[in-house]
């Protein structure tokens, strides 16, 4: 709620509290059989706490991986594991189909790429998924590969998923859908109303594929408990001879929530935008200290939890796009990103615990300068200064990248940095995450997501260069702590088209700040060319010739050949003045 002539929740038809009731009884079993490895994996996992119970939902699935693959073992671990911390992460507005599916996306894109590091043939990162996820009052179940979801219902059983599978003659069959088999994932997504009394089975092809559909519903039908039904299937299973590993895990719904929750778009049209906050006003229970920033697109505010004293910060969107889908599912999505960023150098998104009646998010408070007015004010840094600043910036960039996430928007503007020199990377509103638009239409953007000086001229222009996108405006911001300048002056603002961009010229670094190597020069030079096939793809590799000359930068370089020719000299110098004092002594003892 907010103190303020807004109506309150109950007024605009929100719910006043959270909405409780979901209780379900978990159990799952997993074992080798005769194989010597488990190459399958299960989760089922409880929600953290009772607001992501709420939000998110109980989750359970189910992988194995693809035995003819080398790393079916850790893909279907990696996959399972992923999945219960990432889902969890997403925004509570975000619907079940679009947290589940941007989840697995993710992953499939992650393991393809581990794939990709083999060179043999059928080796990788494979492995099928089944994940069932239980919300208020509807099951939501998300396939792919040959592993099954059953419901059991009024004595009845049915099967929610279909195999993905090709026959291939003689009675095999090969699987046509996997995770991490492609870059895109196509994933089976369905849902239904849940009922007291649901009974759900998970389970992988080393036991459906050996029992009888009599057999399983018996088993299921029994007066057994949980674990004692997931005992008995596996047994059943290789009494009948099953030649694969064995998992299953079950799900029993014993009570459910009194209403159920809207989903996604709903959410959007009904969850208002906060008001213009002032100090000292309140909002669900955080009290506004002071404004940070306000744009045309957003406002950033200090506050403090009324409960604990705790100083964070709220970004809230602007009223001005609060008609604007696009601009609230990309605003919705700056929290899920930041959430999955792991790093003492990324700020902090703060997971909520309280029902939110109003659109924002909150990050930790970080204390400090935007770098632009640190360089403003701290002109031309010591060089080992600079150079600690640059290395903190490229391990922030390193752990969205490994995310396979790409900032797209560093700036200067974008960095906080404290009295100890300490920096913190902040927004996450023009992030691209690679692996998630072959599932939801690209967002359209009216101008560049960055700002001119620094973004890659190939953002500009409607390319993604990914990384060596970051690493330009990284090489650019390690410029301008060095210079005080821009690689391309301020020309770069006017440019509008390649042909614009083909007529700048670099400004050797070394002009602006004679006390710059050469090498150093020519490492900032390959940072920021336009050219990509001349500007490096690999971020560690640009901090490493920063860091110490690289040996090929150092072959032209007329001071090195200077001092090497001078050491020469110096050598022939002794070598001759040595045969001087020798053919002396010999004379002398002739």
């Amino acid at each position: 709620m907010i103190s303020s002539e807004t109506k309150s929740p109950a007024e605009q038809g929100l719910p006043s509290k959270p909405e409780v009731g979901l209780v379900v009884t978990m159990a799952f079993k997993t074992v080798s059989g005769v194989k010597s490895v488990n190459e399958d994996a299960v989760a089922a996992a409880q929600a953290p706490n009772q607001h992501a119970l709420v939000n998110k939902g109980i989750c359970a699935l189910i992988a194995d991986g693809v035995s003819s693959a080398e790393a079916g073992r850790e893909a279907s671990e990696f996959c399972v594991n992923t999945f219960v911390q990432e889902y969890y992460r997403t925004p509570d507005t975000w619907s079940v189909s679009q947290s589940g599916e941007k989840t697995l996306s993710s992953i499939n894109l992650n393991l393809f790429k581990k794939s990709h590091a083999f060179t043999q043939q059928e080796k990788g990162y494979l492995c099928t998924v089944s994940a069932l996820i239980l919300k208020s009052r509807t099951a939501h179940f998300f396939h792919a590969g040959d592993s099954h979801i059953y419901l059991l219902r009024g004595g009845q059983v049915k099967l929610l998923t279909r195999d993905h599978t090709v026959n291939i003659g003689g009675g095999k069959n090969i699987l046509a859908r996997a995770v991490g088999m492609d870059s895109s994932l196509q994933i089976d997504y369905g849902k239904q109303p849940l009922e007291e009394g649901d009974l759900f089975l998970l389970s992988t092809d080393g036991v459906h594929d050996f029992m009888s559909p009599d057999e399983l519903s018996a088993i299921l039908l029994s007066k057994l408990n949980e674990q004692q039904r997931c005992d008995s299937l596996v047994q059943l299973a290789l009494k009948n001879g099953s030649d694969d590993n064995l998992s299953c895990a079950l799900v029993q719904v014993n009570s459910l929530s009194q209403e159920s929750r809207d989903d996604f778009n709903s959410k959007l049209t009904r969850l208002p935008f906060p008001p213009d906050l002032e100090p000292g006003m309140s909002l669900d229970g955080y009290r506004i200290e002071r404004e940070l920033f306000a744009s045309s697109r957003s406002q950033v505010y200090l506050v403090s939890d009324q409960e604990s004293g705790q100083q964070m910060v709220m970004k809230t969107p602007s009223v001005n796009f609060q008609d604007d889908i696009s601009y609230i599912d990309r605003f919705i999505r700056e929290e899920w990103i930041g959430k999955r960023i792991d790093s003492k150098y990324v700020v902090k998104i703060i997971t909520q615990t309280r029902q939110r009646n109003f659109l924002y998010y909150l990050m930790e408070y970080v204390p400090g300068l935007p770098l632009d007015k640190w360089m403003m004010q701290n002109p031309l840094p010591a060089p080992k200064l600079a150079i600690c600043i640059v290395k903190q910036i490229a391990l922030a960039l390193q752990a969205f990248h490994e995310m396979e996430t790409i900032h797209q928007d560093l700036k200067p503007g974008n960095i906080l940095i404290d009295e100890n020199a300490k920096i913190k990377v902040i927004d996450f509103g023009s992030v691209f995450v690679a692996g998630i638009a072959e599932i939801f239409v690209p967002l359209e953007h009216t101008g560049a997501l960055g700002t001119a000086s620094y973004s890659d001229p190939h953002y500009l222009q409607g390319k993604n260069t990914g990384v060596q996108g970051d690493i330009y405006a990284l090489a650019t911001i390690s410029y301008e702590l060095f210079t005080g300048q821009l690689p391309y002056g301020e020309k770069i603002e006017q440019c509008q088209n390649s042909f614009d961009f083909a007529k700048l010229r670099y400004r050797p670094a070394n002009e602006m700040n004679p006390r710059i190597p050469l090498w150093f020069d020519r490492a900032l030079e390959k940072g920021v060319s336009i050219d990509l096939s001349v500007r490096y793809s690999r971020l560690q590799d640009f901090v490493a010739d920063l860091s110490k000359p690289n040996p090929v930068f150092l072959q032209d370089d007329p001071k090195v050949s200077k001092s090497r020719g001078l050491l020469f000299w110096q050598l022939m110098s002794g070598f001759w003045i040595l045969m001087l004092v020798i053919v002396v002594v010999l004379f002398s003892t002739s």
